[in-house]
Order: C-alpha cells, then structure tokens, then sequence
C-alpha cells in the first residue's frame, strides 16, 4: 500500500508566535505534515535552530546584514538560504509547497501572499494586514486562480468552521469576538498614563508585542472587522464585536433563521493552525481539551468605541473604502512601534492614526502600486508627525 504524501508546509515568519507554534503542530502531525520553507525577519539564531530540526529546503532570512551567519550555519545541512523580503516574495512564485502559513507581521506579508497565490498555493491566513491592506484584490486573484484562504485567526477561524455546509446568503450576523486586552472597562482617563508593561499583559493570550498592543487599542478586532468583510464577503451592517473576558467562545454566526452557531475551544492557537493545515478533514489531536466543569461563567459586553477610539476608526476606513485601510493601518504600525519606544503614549496611538486618516491623499480605486505608495507615504507623513 502506498504511503500517504505528506503537506509540505511554507511558514513565513517562522520565530514569531504564530510559526513556533506552527512547528509544534507540524512536530506532532509528522507523519502527514512537512516543512519546505521557513522564514524570518532577523532572529537569526532561532531560525538556524528551527532549520536543523526541521530540515526545509529554503530559508529566508530578511535582514541581509544575517545572511551569511545564517548560510555558514546551514552550510553543510544541505538548506538553500537566501536573503532580503524580495528574495522571500520571489520564493513564494516557485515553492513546491502545498500550503503557505503567513505568519509575517504587518504589511511585509501582503506580496509574498500575493505571488503565493498567484503561484496557486493554498493559503493559510495568519496575516490579517493582506487582506486590510489589500481585500479586494486579494480575493479577486484569490478567485482567478482558484485557491482557497482558510484563516488562522482564532476569530475568523470559529466563523469560517460556522459555516462549513453553509449558503452565505443566509448570514445576518458574523458576530466577533474580543477579550477586550489588558484594559477591558477602563475610560480614557485611566489609560492616560498607562505603560507598555501593562498593555504587553494580556489576559488570555500569549502574542508578539503588535499584535498585543493592537489588542489592547481593539485595533486587532478592528483589523478583524475589515478581514471578516473580504474573508466572507458581507458588508458592515453585518459584522458585530461583543466583548467577551473568557475568550472561549471565539466567535459566532447569527443566521437568517434566528439561530447562532458558535464554535468554541480553549485559547489556544495551535487549534485554527492544525485546523488550517488539514482542512476539510478533521484531524485528531492531543491538544489539551475544555472542560465545561471548569468553566464558571461565559459572560459578553458592548465594546467602549469611544475610549478605543481605533475600533471606530476601522469601521470608518471599511465604509469608505478605497486605500482607507491601507492609511489605517501603515498609520497604526508606526503608532503602536513608537509606543513601544515610549515616543507617544496609549492613547496618543489613535490620535495619530485618524490624522494619517485625514491627511493622507485618498484613492477610489487603488491599484496594488498605488497601496504600495499609499503605504509608503503614511509611514512617511506618520513619522513626520512624530518629529
């Protein structure tokens, strides 16, 4: 009997939360899942190390000043090691790999997801900033080349297993989940003097510093706002974010019907990766299970879109459309960066964000070069504002 071939996995952004993890599921799937390429921005030695392991045929490390420590290291393990973001975007156009993780923080994920795509690779979304940045030709050429995103965020995971078997006519709610981060039910005057120790604390999650401070901002549930609307095709009157402190219900679908489905788990990421890697099937696993003895209360609440300005501000960027998104969120990776080198405070992140919002040049209908001179003129603008 022949043996099974195994899924040869791409991870881009490899040592960040989402590729460790990644590996662990791979580590534990062995014998149906491989790596074929990891990826990373400049943790050089945790990538040698995940490279020795796991044994891909390509590295790809994007601080070129790494290359050769990398490449020495890798020398006689037989691993091609290349160099620079443009070195993983090309790779992107001819790996053999059957599904490709992106794990990238931030726009750098959008062209090595596109060339991916275009290359008719599977994708398994971890990068939300694609699909912000870029929604509406991702999906189309995501269309055009017949190829399937299924979504590693836990949110947009629990809707995307919601409606597996179900017509997308019938949605009257995609209803999101928020843990609401560090700072669930405080004002704006109890967050004017708060520290990026206390919003690197998140309740439930265990995150890279963006996304967590995105979190603790709601901008992470406002990225996941616009995701959702591109992921599933349905519009802003039917997308909803409720507050819910557990994080076990990690978000739900109201059909035209009156009923809910919820797709409920532990907090824990390794589930929508194992999910994404071996769907449609379902595959056992020995991750630790839930257990409704240990669980006292479920509990839900209005999100505060006046203190957390930034979640407002998604649901603006979404109506208007155009490269709006793409200002939102260029504005908010040099926010929340300058936030974590005590350049601006908390609440000072949303402030600039919305005047990127309202002095960056808006385009109708942007082109992928004018996203990328969208972006480049908000990262410019947003740092002058900072000078």
């Amino acid at each position: 009997m022949a043996e099974n071939k195994k899924k040869k996995i791409a991870i881009l952004g490899s040592t960040g939360s989402i590729g460790t993890q990644a590996l662990e599921v791979i580590e534990e799937q062995h014998s149906d899942l491989e790596v074929e390429v990891l990826t990373a921005n400049s943790n050089a030695d945790l990538l040698i190390a995940q490279a020795i392991k796991f044994k891909p045929n390509h590295v790809v490390i994007a601080d070129e000043s790494k290359y050769l420590l990398v490449k020495d290291a890798l020398d006689k393990h037989d691993i091609k090691v290349f160099a620079g973001n443009k070195a993983i975007e090309e790779l992107m156009g001819i790996t053999e790999a059957d599904i490709v993780l992106t794990a990238m923080v931030g726009y750098s994920g959008l062209k090595p997801t596109i060339k991916a795509i275009e290359n008719k690779k599977r994708i398994a979304l971890a990068n939300k900033e694609t699909l912000v940045v870029a929604g509406e030709i991702v999906t189309r050429l995501c269309g055009e080349n017949h190829v399937d995103i299924v979504p590693v965020d836990s949110e947009h995971s629990a809707i995307f297993q919601c409606l597996v078997g179900e017509n997308l006519d019938h949605i009257d709610k995609i209803i999101l989940t928020a843990s609401g981060g560090p700072f669930r039910g405080k004002k704006r005057d109890d967050l004017l003097g708060v520290t990026k120790v206390q919003a690197l604390k998140h309740p439930n999650w265990s995150m890279g510093a963006k996304i967590t401070i995105d979190s603790a901002t709601m901008m992470n549930k406002g990225l996941e706002v616009i995701e959702a609307k591109w992921l599933f095709g349905v519009g802003k009157e039917k997308i909803d974010v409720v507050v819910h402190p557990q994080s076990i219900i990690h978000s739900m679908v109201e059909f035209n019907d009156g009923s809910i489905k919820a797709q409920m788990g532990l907090p824990d990421m390794k589930l929508p990766i194992h999910y994404a890697f071996f769907f449609p099937e379902r595959k056992r696993s020995d991750f630790k299970r839930m257990s409704f003895k240990e669980i006292s209360m479920l509990s839900f609440e209005e999100p505060d879109p006046i203190t957390f300005r930034n979640l407002g501000l998604a649901y603006e960027a979404m109506d208007k459309g155009g490269n709006m998104a793409c200002i939102l969120n260029a504005a908010n990776e040099i926010s929340v960066q300058a936030f974590l080198e005590d350049k601006i405070k908390f609440l000072e992140i949303a402030e600039l964000n919305e005047r990127c919002m309202n002095t960056v040049a808006f385009i109708a209908k942007p082109s992928i070069d004018d996203y990328v001179a969208t972006d480049e003129e908000t990262r410019r603008i947003a740092k002058s504002f900072l000078s």
